[in-house]
């Protein structure tokens, strides 16, 4: 068989163990290839939390910090401010980034922190056993929410992109998924331009990013691709919310 494609040279060759169907396999591929187009590995700095994304230290073979659990804007402010001329990303689930970070994201966003954030939402707590999640849909059964979320008592589901795309501060804030070739193809793409925000001085960017989590939504991989378009993309538009200098606009 020949081979049509070889590993980033940002990725350890070693095997991914995250779940079969799990996003977080494709856009660390993504976030690799453009490193490496970019010619900036060895200038850039990823940081992780706690959750499934903390295991991106394993398999980026980049300099790689690990911080505490909501925490990666503070400590990547502080990183780029102290080696402006590094190239530093955060990598956060929604657990973390829309619950416990809440406050980090907010205030990072909103100084204009010259950092990339690249927040994978799948809509629910995945490392710690499948819980509701900020982002949680309505109606939607979780370990904490057996009959479906309820907005009564747990709020509706938190649209961090178009929150974050009211402030000033921001550069480019958009939304994209994993779910087919065409938007694997603009994640990569939105992933780039977040990177050049950054290597232009633009300040701070953030590609939310959709991704399944088939384990804790007890689907089969298939399954988790077609609920995520079916209620996912449905209640998170795709699309560009901030772009410094043009129209944002939505796509369905």
């Amino acid at each position: 068989m020949n081979k049509t494609i070889d590993r980033s040279p940002s990725l350890k060759k070693v095997p991914l163990r995250y779940c079969p169907g799990c996003g977080h396999i494709i856009i660390h591929r993504l976030i690799a290839e453009v490193i490496d187009a970019l010619n900036i590995r060895e200038r850039t700095i990823g940081i992780a939390p706690v959750g499934c994304a903390v295991f991106a230290y394993d398999y980026f073979d980049i300099d790689m910090l690990e911080v505490a659990h909501g925490r990666p804007p503070a400590a990547a402010t502080g990183m780029k401010r102290v080696r402006p001329d590094s190239i530093v990303f955060s990598y956060q689930g929604d657990g973390d980034l829309a619950s416990i970070g809440t406050a980090e994201i907010v205030h990072a966003a909103n100084r204009g922190e010259n950092i990339s954030v690249f927040f994978v939402n799948n809509a629910t707590y995945g490392m710690t056993g499948g819980q509701m999640a900020p982002t949680t849909l309505r109606g939607q059964v979780t370990t904490t929410t057996p009959k479906g979320r309820e907005t009564g008592t747990a709020g509706y589901p938190l649209h961090v992109a178009e929150m974050l795309a009211a402030l000033e501060g921001p550069s480019l804030i958009a939304r994209t998924a994993v779910d087919s070739p065409a938007n694997v193809k603009t994640t990569r793409d939105l992933i780039e331009r977040s990177f050049r925000c950054q290597l232009e001085n633009k300040g701070f960017s953030m590609i939310e990013i959709l991704s399944a989590c088939p384990t804790n939504w007890n689907m089969t991989p298939s399954q988790s691709t077609i609920w995520l378009r079916e209620h996912m993309m449905n209640e998170f538009k795709l699309g560009v919310f901030r772009d410094a200098g043009k129209a944002n606009v939505t796509r369905g």
